[in-house]
């Protein structure tokens, strides 16, 4: 009777655990974070109007992959005048080299040959790469994630054309009140939570801000220290599982779910 009425506490007690643990989940939300990424934008060196592209949202890309075109009329015919000056400076050469070796030609006028010929080839190489940069390529593998401007349209010098997203650079930002900063350090694996998420998806710390925040401003005082706050950035382990602008709740090993 005595064991019986033993157990039976016993389970009680577990209810009674099970039931605070329930509890405390509910009111242990984490701290609540979204996801954010560094993009790489495809720009052209040079004002142009775009005339192809090869790619549309959403639509994952290789590294050289082609991406859009920019007209090149005007990056052809510097092409064509730099080849021009090029066959010119060589033909300078070849005859400054002849009078050379026959002894009736000076240094002088040699070496300044040389000079002029190296520089034309310069010149062919500097235009024949403007040129290629008409035709942009991926620079890296990723999805395409916006497309500013269309076939038809100009853009300007240094302007994005097309936005790319690395699965690499996701990543969640959240903020930490200052008395719990002292348990998370760079390199620490935090636990992740989303709607709709798949279970298991964690993120290391990466980035730890050493410059406080106010929430809401205050007058910084001893006792208003609780409402200091530091930015925490963590890139996710499953960054193809997550969305840009996605809420999230990060876990620590101080506040577990």
């Amino acid at each position: 009777m005595i064991a019986s009425r033993s157990v039976a506490r016993t389970v009680a007690l577990l209810l009674v655990a099970g039931s605070l643990a329930g509890c405390w989940d509910s009111k242990n939300p984490g701290y609540q974070g979204w996801i954010e990424a560094d993009m790489i934008f495809v720009s052209p060196d040079e004002q142009g109007r775009v005339v192809k592209l090869n790619v549309r949202e959403g639509d994952h890309v290789e590294p050289g992959a082609p991406l859009y075109a920019v007209d090149d009329d005007l990056q052809q015919a510097d092409l064509n005048q730099s080849n021009a000056t090029l066959a010119n400076a060589k033909q300078a050469y070849d005859r400054a080299a002849a009078l050379s070796k026959t002894g009736s030609g000076t240094q002088a006028n040699f070496d300044s040959a040389l000079a002029n010929l190296r520089v034309a080839e310069a010149r062919v190489n500097t235009s024949q790469t403007k040129l290629e940069r008409r035709r942009m390529k991926a620079p890296i593998a990723g999805t395409i994630q916006q497309i500013y401007f269309r076939e038809g349209e100009t853009v300007a010098a240094q302007r994005p054309v097309i936005s790319i997203l690395p699965p690499g650079n996701m990543k969640m930002r959240f903020f930490v009140p200052e008395p719990e900063l002292p348990k998370i350090k760079v390199g620490d694996e935090v636990r992740v939570t989303c709607d709709g998420c798949p279970i298991g998806l964690t993120a290391k710390v990466y980035f730890i801000a050493t410059t406080a925040e106010y929430t809401p401003p205050v007058i910084y005082s001893l006792d208003e220290r609780s409402k200091l706050v530091y930015l925490i950035q963590a890139r996710p382990n499953k960054p193809d599982s997550l969305r840009v602008g996605q809420p999230v709740s990060i876990f620590t090993n101080g506040k577990t779910p």
